[in-house]
Order: C-alpha cells, then sequence, then structure tokens
C-alpha cells in the first residue's frame, strides 16, 4: 500500500523575540505578499530575527522581514525589505493601538506560518526585557534541565 505525500508546510520563528521580549497577547494576522515572496518563503528563505510591526493611520505595517529574492523570479523579483502590511480586524488594531500607547509595550511577529494557502503572521503585543531578566530565563532554564536529568538518572 503505497502512502500519499503530504506537503509539509514550513513553519518559521522569531527565535529572538522570545529572548529579548516578555510576550503578553497574540494575535494572528494576514500578510499582504506577492507571488515570488511566497515561493520564496515555501523555500525557506525568510528571516524574522530584527523584524516589527508599526501601525500608521490604523494600518499596521511589518517593517524588516528578509524574504530573499526567488532563485527563478524575473527582472521584477520584489525588494527583499520591504514594509509589508498586516490584515487585522479593526477591533483588534484599536486593541494594539491602546496597549502600546499605553507606554513600554511593542509588537513583534513571533512566526510566519501557512493556513491552507494563505500566509499568516503572529504577531505578539511585547514589553523589553531588562539583561537580569534574561539571566534569570537562563538559570530557570538550567534548573529545569538538571531537574530533568536527575529523574532520568533515578529511573
Amino acid at each position: 500500500m503505497a502512502t500519499k505525500n503530504k506537503k509539509v508546510t514550513p513553519e518559521h520563528r522569531n527565535a529572538k523575540a522570545g529572548r529579548d521580549y516578555f510576550l503578553e497577547q497574540k494575535f494572528e494576522a494576514g500578510v499582504v505578499l506577492t507571488g515570488t515572496e511566497i515561493k520564496a518563503i515555501r523555500q525557506g528563505k525568510i528571516n524574522l530575527a530584527d523584524s516589527f510591526v508599526r501601525i500608521e493611520r490604523e494600518i499596521p505595517i511589518l517593517y524588516h522581514m528578509h524574504i530573499s529574492e526567488y532563485d527563478f523570479g524575473n527582472q521584477n523579483n520584489h525588494n527583499p525589505y520591504r514594509p509589508r502590511r498586516l490584515l487585522l480586524h479593526k477591533r483588534e488594531i484599536h486593541k494594539i493601538i491602546g496597549e502600546v500607547q499605553s507606554g513600554g509595550y511593542t509588537i513583534v511577529p513571533t512566526r510566519l506560518y501557512f493556513r491552507g494557502a494563505l500566509a499568516k503572521v503572529e504577531i505578539a503585543i511585547a514589553k523589553g526585557k531588562q539583561h537580569q531578566d534574561k539571566r534569570q530565563d537562563l538559570k530557570k532554564r538550567d534548573d529545569d534541565r538538571e531537574i530533568r536529568r536527575a529523574i532520568r538518572r533515578r529511573f
């Protein structure tokens, strides 16, 4: 019996977001992309590390998300760093604006994935971590690792 080839949809995560920010509320947003950008994302040529979201005139825009040019594209290939518009409901936009204007918060993309044929970006309202917060996270992770090792040795 032959098995069906399931197409694996790529998911790209922003590792810096979890390390540098306290992620609070998350939202799912659609992204306005061109055809060559979608093809490049499916090839895995994307970097979310330094990207951020700004809301200008109630329109969320994603900046500095690097999508490399498509290898088989022509002279009309896309600009890798162009700003990309995000699609959110109006009430979600107003909620995000309220949080960011209250102070100390920013909007960062945490992952990009496909739902069906549509590209979606998960964005989070985040507060920046201080150096000591990062140290505490590292210590907690090391302690958890030691506990798991001790439990494994015991059994």
